[in-house]
């Protein structure tokens, strides 16, 4: 586990303001997007998690990236809802989250495709994909972005985690996908609750998605809650969703996932 003093400390804070203000009571959707309010402010990072070495479970409270603000609002918000304070349940929360099956098992155990982190977290009882009941439409994707660059990956710069990332390219490429077409976004937005999670999809060769982040609505339309590239901070957009998206020529439209109420701190669902 690879962590700074300060993000104990930011954890600890954050812990104690959500018990101060009674905030964890909320219903979980409402809680995501408190938590990611938490961080309204917060440095943006581009891969936070890629480095030299062997797989280690990272934790970076400090500053995100789009993916990692989402998967920690994801993990804190679960943590809350049910009281659980303790820093090492966060981490064994984060690590089962973020590595296919909750198992940490080199690199190509992390689920690096949000597609993917979306698939094998709806298997834990974590969140479940909704696009379709959102009116998405199915589509199939080849993916190869990764391999193709490998030389953005540094570790796939060793053999054996570029063959067993190849050998995961090509199973997610037989899996069939759901997307709500950018041009279906105006027609699909009821069915999105606040603290969806949003990624948005692309006509990249190669890869799903290109960017995720919280819905979040604003005078009855949707918004997005993310770590901004951008803007250099976790922000609330200026611009709704569909005019973020139809700005930028590459996304072609969206998935929704939506975290489960009822999961427990150990990803199973809660008998209650």
């Amino acid at each position: 586990m690879i962590y700074q003093p300060e993000d104990g400390a930011i954890y600890d804070d954050l812990v104690s303001f959500f018990r101060d203000y009674g905030e964890r009571s909320r219903p979980i959707g409402q809680l995501m997007l408190a938590v990611g309010k938490y961080f309204l402010g917060s440095p943006y990072a581009g891969r936070t998690l890629e480095r030299d070495g062997r797989e280690a479970l990272v934790i970076n409270l400090r500053e995100f990236d789009c993916f990692t603000f989402v998967e920690n609002c994801v993990v804190l918000a679960g943590l809350l809802s049910k009281g659980n304070s303790h820093f090492k349940s966060y981490a064994a929360q984060l690590k089962k989250v973020r590595y296919r099956g909750g198992i940490l098992k080199g690199y190509s155990s992390r689920l690096h495709y949000f597609s993917d982190w979306l698939y094998d977290n709806e298997k834990k009882g974590i969140v479940i994909d909704v696009t379709s009941r959102c009116g998405g439409e199915p589509f199939r994707k080849n993916f190869n972005f990764m391999t193709r660059h490998r030389e953005d990956y540094p570790a796939l710069g060793m053999e054996k985690s570029y063959r067993d990332m190849a050998a995961i390219e090509r199973r997610l490429s037989r899996r069939l996908l759901h997307s709500i077409p950018k041009a279906a976004l105006g027609k699909s937005q009821s069915a999105v609750e606040n603290g969806d999670l949003i990624a948005l999809t692309t006509g990249i060769e190669g890869l799903d998605v290109v960017h995720v982040g919280l819905a979040v609505y604003l005078k009855g339309r949707i918004h997005l809650l993310h770590a901004s590239e951008v803007e250099k901070m976790v922000v609330i957009s200026d611009l709704t969703l569909h005019q973020y998206i139809s700005r930028r020529k590459m996304m072609t439209g969206i998935m929704v996932g939506r975290v489960i109420p009822t999961y427990q701190n150990d990803g199973s669902p809660s008998s209650a």
